[in-house]
């Protein structure tokens, strides 16, 4: 046999090197997407949870009025409903206090799983509600408590999942990450909606009325237990870690309120545009076009889920294009964007009310909302340090969304009826804006990126 010499083996091995090292590359690739995933749908799923009973809600609120609070009038019941549904609205700052806090003391892990376990008991209080036939008045105080617990887990949701998204983060990555939680808004929308136009083709009214309306918030309440499973398997991020390692958590409230109150503001300003836009154009604006524009519902589904197949799509290109850029000309720009196009195009709806018209101008809208909205939360995470970021950003949002957003298709309503314009809304997205721009050019030096 013939002998190898060192020399000959060392060729030998060393060819084999690079062959070994690209089998590991692709294999550490695919081990950091499958992270990356995990890291998303860990954050995303309550708030998916939460938008899909919002716009399953929404869908079976003339059924939910006739079953929960039958007035004898139709227009009172519904009125009654849609009041029910904004209590909600009212508990939002209550939790975003109390569970911001709780995730900058105790763990994002900790917030971020009695978040989704509250959302869930809500979901399934109303999925399994006794009807005013069956319990009389307890049935509807029964919907107005899970619409409280609701509100309540809503408030601690976007704050800390944004927070474990932006946290979680590789260098560079935060927008692309932090802007999957205004895509799982849309998508959260399109599929409540696409699951309520469904049932209420495949089933009966009669069907509908008896027990067809509880599917989708059953449906829902599979999604809880699933998002608790996965969030309590999830790793603390390592900024937060070294936060609380050094003591820098306690009392995040006061903490926040004491010493980050510009930057509060600052993130109140931003959310202006950003809730009213999304309340606006993308929860009103079927009901406008039925009501003031006199198109038929069908139309104004198939266009605005248009829009927010777009959203989906547009949100997460615009916060990775946000770690190129910055996060602060999209979104001046896009702020800009809309305060200008916002009467034109209500506008243009109203002298050209026609399904290619509605089609046009929620597809435009969904852009500018995307340009806007897939910065928007890694810069308002940004401007706080990991011992009060859950804190700061879930008061800031919460508070934004309680007063300019919930109320936005009521205001537009009301300013309609006031004035006798359909263009009135108009104004409320302009003065929206206009905040938002004045908090983006006020923040200055507060709009910078923290670790």
């Amino acid at each position: 046999m013939k002998n190898i010499d060192a020399a000959t083996l060392a060729d030998a091995t060393s060819n084999l090197a690079p062959l070994s090292s690209s089998h590991e590359v692709p294999v550490q690739a695919a081990r950091t997407q499958d992270a990356t995933r995990r890291t998303i749908l860990a954050a995303v799923i309550g708030n998916t949870l939460e938008w899909f009973d919002f716009a399953v809600y929404g869908f079976f609120a003339l059924t939910i009025s006739r079953l929960f609070f039958p007035t004898g009038d139709e227009t009172s019941s519904l009125l009654l409903t849609v009041a029910t549904f904004g209590v909600g609205f009212v508990m939002r700052p209550v939790g975003a206090v109390v569970l911001g806090a709780l995730g900058d003391s105790r763990g994002r892990k900790a917030a971020l799983s009695t978040t989704i376990m509250l959302m869930a008991l809500g979901t399934a209080m109303i999925g399994f509600a006794p009807t005013y036939a069956d319990a009389g008045l307890w049935a509807p105080a029964w919907i107005v408590l899970a619409r409280l617990i609701q509100g309540f887990s809503a408030g601690g949701e976007v704050g800390g999942a944004t927070a474990f998204l932006v946290e979680h983060a590789p260098k560079g990555r935060r927008g692309y990450f932090a802007s999957w939680q205004q895509a799982s808004q849309a998508g959260a929308l399109l599929l409540g909606s696409v699951f309520g136009a469904t049932l209420t083709d495949v089933l009966t009214p009669e069907q509908l009325q008896a027990w067809g309306w509880r599917v989708p918030f059953l449906f829902g309440l599979i999604i809880g237990p699933v998002g608790w499973y996965i969030r309590t398997r999830t790793q603390e991020p390592e900024s937060f870690r070294q936060a609380r390692a050094a003591g820098q958590q306690a009392s995040p409230l006061r903490q926040a309120l004491g010493s980050y109150r510009r930057e509060i503001i600052a993130g109140f300003g931003v959310t202006i545009v950003w809730t009213v836009c999304t309340y606006f154009f993308l929860v009103y604006m079927p009901t406008y076009a039925v009501r003031t524009l006199k198109l038929p519902q069908s139309v104004s589904l198939w266009a605005n889920g248009a829009g927010l197949m777009v959203l989906v799509v547009l949100a997460p290109f615009f916060g990775a294009l946000s770690d190129r850029i910055g996060r602060r000309p999209l979104l001046i720009g896009f702020a800009t964007a809309i305060l200008v196009l916002a009467y034109p195009a209500l506008w243009l709806l109203t002298a050209v009310p026609n399904p290619s018209t509605l089609t046009i101008v929620l597809l435009v809208f969904a852009v500018l909302i995307a340009g806007f909205t897939g910065p928007a939360p890694a810069a308002m995470a940004e401007l706080y340090p990991p011992q009060v970021r859950s804190t700061g950003l879930s008061i800031a949002y919460n508070f934004a969304v309680t007063i300019f957003g919930g109320f936005a298709p009521f205001i537009a309503t009301a300013l309609i009826a006031r004035t006798g314009n359909p263009l009135a809304p108009a104004w409320y997205v302009v003065f929206a804006a206009a905040a938002s721009l004045v908090a983006l050019l006020a923040a200055g030096s507060a709009l910078r990126n923290r670790d």
